[in-house]
């Protein structure tokens, strides 16, 4: 790092151009007592970066499919029937799904998770706006704890749909025209509900969610590395005072004064 600098020659030739001051650059080392090293900062601004990318990623999931069910039958044998299922609402064969449904006494497919649909957006947005806190604002103890929670999306999506799937699936209308045992559909793969074969699997949302969470794991991995080598790992808890990124970051001090001109 170099910082202007004026220096006083001495007589004869103490001051060049009839006592001018001379103004050069003094080369002046960075370090953990100084300033950050520049590939330190960089590194901090990378891990943001690729935080901020991930929760794009997040936001961007909403308008994908998460989730994709097929039913097949011999009144259906060509391409059987689709579900696609976003985080704000299920798409495809839902009225003739919802048909074959009645006559089991399964309820309508738009009387799940109707709560979760209303809050989706509103919560990732959450979401984001805590993750990005936690990114600045976490200390060394707590590295992990953005990644941690923002998995919490794509897992909490699987549990919620088991759940509402098994719900719907065990509460079955006993005066129904049809008369099965109760079920849970599958997830992932094959299955089997009555004279139907199943098949589902992940969608684009899911996995472009599945891989914000492996991007914020890796930067919290590198982001660790970086707290252990940070001049205040010492006496870091809980929150980082220099916000990761901000004036001192680094720093052992609150933060260093370039060389005065002489």
């Amino acid at each position: 790092m170099s910082h202007p600098s004026e220096v006083h020659q001495g007589n004869g030739g103490d001051r060049a151009g009839g006592g001018r001051k001379v103004r050069h650059l003094e080369v002046v080392p960075a370090t953990k007592e100084g300033r950050p090293l520049g590939r330190m900062l960089a590194t901090r601004w990378g891990i943001l970066g690729a935080t901020i990318a991930a929760l794009g990623m997040f936001l961007y999931s909403i308008r994908l499919p998460w989730w994709h069910f097929w039913l097949f039958a011999p009144q259906y044998p060509r391409k059987g029937l689709e579900l696609v299922v976003s985080l704000t609402g299920v798409s495809g064969d839902v009225a003739e799904v919802n048909e074959i449904n009645h006559y089991i006494g399964m309820k309508h497919l738009e009387d799940a998770a109707v709560f979760e649909r209303q809050i989706a957006f509103g919560a990732i947005v959450a979401l984001g706006v805590i993750v990005l806190v936690l990114t600045l604002a976490e200390g060394k103890r707590f590295a992990a704890l953005s990644a941690t929670i923002a998995a919490g999306l794509p897992l909490g999506f699987v549990a919620d749909s088991w759940w509402w799937l098994r719900r719907f699936g065990h509460e079955l209308d006993a005066h129904a025209a049809v008369k099965i045992k109760a079920f849970t559909p599958q997830m992932f793969g094959g299955g089997k509900i009555g004279q139907f074969e199943t098949f589902a699997t992940p969608e684009t949302g899911f996995y472009l969610a599945a891989g914000a969470v492996l991007i914020l794991a890796i930067a919290s991995y590198v982001r660790s590395r970086v707290c252990a080598s940070c001049a205040k790992a010492a006496t870091c808890g809980a929150v980082c005072t220099s916000l990761f990124v901000g004036p001192g970051a680094g720093l052992a001090g609150p933060g260093s004064t370039p060389p005065k001109e002489t």
